[in-house]
């Protein structure tokens, strides 16, 4: 029965995690674009822009992160077969990867705090969706839990990341015709 609350947990704080890392980078595209932008414009956006992101990234992404960890690690302890099996093998190169992500988005984060900017908000846009390339594979991994029905899973993720670059490029230059 416990193994059900701590599985309810895990999902709950995945989905917090999620949404953090999705969000962060969003702030992280405005900020950039803000610190673009002339006096006094530029320094009230960035201070507030400073604010949002350290409230969102310490007070939900990182906990949510960290829980995310612990429960998944005790789901591994009360159903330790699955590590015998394939699947999930690589959904934990894809959690790896995630977590990668994760503390790159962190450099990001600590770069912006101190109004660095090393990235275009273009090329932040497509580093917003390296997080949604992570979510769609480590599900399907998880809900399919076959190893054919994993190849075909990554031809489709492969796809929907190609998918999701030219929805970028149309993006971009509709931004661009409108300037």
């Amino acid at each position: 029965m416990a193994v059900n609350y701590i599985k309810a947990l895990h999902i709950i704080f995945i989905v917090t995690w999620f949404a953090g890392l999705f969000y962060i980078v969003r702030l992280f595209i405005y900020h950039t674009e803000a610190l673009e932008d002339s006096e006094p414009k530029r320094s009230i956006l960035s201070k507030q822009f400073q604010i949002m992101s350290k409230r969102l990234w310490l007070g939900i992404t990182w906990p949510s992160a960290v829980l995310t960890l612990i429960l998944g690690v005790s789901l591994l302890y009360y159903k330790s077969y699955y590590l015998e099996m394939g699947f999930m093998h690589a959904k934990l190169g894809f959690v790896l990867l995630l977590y990668i992500y994760h503390f790159a988005c962190h450099i990001l984060y600590k770069q912006l705090q101190n109004e660095v900017v090393r990235y275009s908000s273009t090329q932040l846009r497509i580093w917003n969706e390296v997080a949604t390339i992570l979510l769609v594979a480590i599900v399907f991994l998880i809900v399919l839990q076959s190893t054919l029905d994993m190849v075909w899973g990554l031809v489709g993720l492969v796809l929907f990341s190609i998918l999701i670059m030219l929805a970028i490029r149309v993006y971009k230059r509709i931004r661009e015709s409108k300037s």
